[in-house]
């Protein structure tokens, strides 16, 4: 793996029209663990399986080295998202899985607090994310996966211009179960509002 020299400076905030991201500091423990914690039934049936000890500040730190790692390596970058109007911790995204060379994709994922849903802040943060991987980092292709159930999701990713590509059988592992996912991708050259409309 190498790291692109734009990982090793610091990464400056995103902006977006609803939202702010910028990678987590160690010090957004108490808010990320609050928004996490009063979301749990929210998130859960979307997610992996929650560990015991999933919201303690142990894990935490582990979590913050992990991003700081995978960032240092040029593997992946983990946003935070701010609502924009408040200031609030809202949820978080992720491009990861970067490749290079003849590749030139990503991966992208997401979360946010269950009373943030709903306000459109995440097809915002998707559409902030996905211009960042085109614009700066020169990435191709970005991909995301979506479990065929969760209609909220869909929604964002079809609204921020992803096109369903196919259905990948027993995927992820999600709340302890293999399920199957959508393969939904958007391409650099893709026109604005190319999504596969409901």
């Amino acid at each position: 793996m190498f790291a692109l020299p734009f990982f090793r400076r610091d990464l400056p905030a995103l902006k977006g029209d609803q939202v702010m991201l910028r990678v987590p500091f160690t010090n957004d423990y108490r808010e990320w663990a609050a928004v996490r914690g009063e979301s749990r039934a929210f998130l859960e049936p979307w997610e992996p399986r929650w560990t015991p000890d999933e919201l303690d500040r142990t894990a935490w730190r582990l979590r913050i080295s992990r991003y700081r790692e995978d960032y240092a390596q040029g593997t992946a970058i983990a946003f935070f998202i701010f609502e924009k109007s408040s200031g609030k911790l809202a949820g978080g995204i992720t491009l990861g899985n970067i490749r290079h060379g003849v590749s030139q994709s990503g991966h992208v994922g997401y979360w946010i607090g269950e009373r943030f849903g709903g306000r459109g802040l995440m097809t915002d943060a998707v559409k902030v994310v996905t211009r960042f991987a085109f614009d700066t980092l020169r990435l191709h292709r970005i991909e995301a996966a979506c479990i065929p159930d969760n209609a909220r999701s869909i929604r964002v990713l079809e609204k921020a211009g992803f096109r369903r590509e196919g259905l990948l059988r027993s995927y992820l592992r999600i709340n302890g179960i293999w399920q199957d996912h959508y393969l939904y991708a958007r391409i650099a050259d893709d026109p604005p509002g190319a999504g596969t409309k409901d």
